[in-house]
């Protein structure tokens, strides 16, 4: 795996688990201190997916994301919130995978990837996906894996 697409290419508070982990008060100061512009492309190939998708995911303005990276800037507190979103919901499932002792090789980022376009029905239909440039959508779409972890899904 080329070295731009592993997870310890993130600063520390940017992996999956580690924003799963971050207690409410830090992850608000995460947000207001910004996260560097360049943790959606490395998301992005970590996940397999394009960074256009996950911007068009996030409904972050690629322009003004690619500009920011290339002048080693950070996000907005509004795009930095949509992204530390879909970075915990990651480390959601990686912790979700880890308590059930088969970790093993999963790849959660991918799945994450392939589960947030699948059309649910917990979701009147919609894919997650088009929930997560919200926080109250990414809120939804966290819950709904929470209740599918206890077997409460619906």
């Amino acid at each position: 795996m080329p070295a731009d697409t592993r997870l310890d290419t993130l600063p520390t508070a940017w992996n999956f688990t580690s924003t799963f982990d971050l207690d409410p008060i830090e992850r608000v100061r995460l947000i207001k201190q910004g996260a560097p512009a360049t943790v959606p492309g490395v998301m992005a190939r970590r996940m397999g997916v394009s960074k256009e998708r996950l911007y068009a995911t996030l409904g972050l303005p690629r322009a003004t994301v690619e500009r920011k990276a290339s002048h080693a800037q950070v996000l907005s507190p509004d795009e930095s919130a949509r992204v530390l979103g879909i970075s915990r919901l990651i480390g959601q499932v990686q912790r979700m995978v880890e308590a059930s002792g088969r970790a093993g090789e999963f790849d959660a980022a991918s799945w994450v990837a392939r589960w947030l376009e699948r059309p649910l029905p917990a979701l009147d239909g919609l894919a997650p996906a088009t929930l997560m440039d919200t926080s109250e959508g990414q809120q939804l779409v966290a819950n709904l894996l929470s209740r599918a972890q206890t077997g409460a899904y619906a």
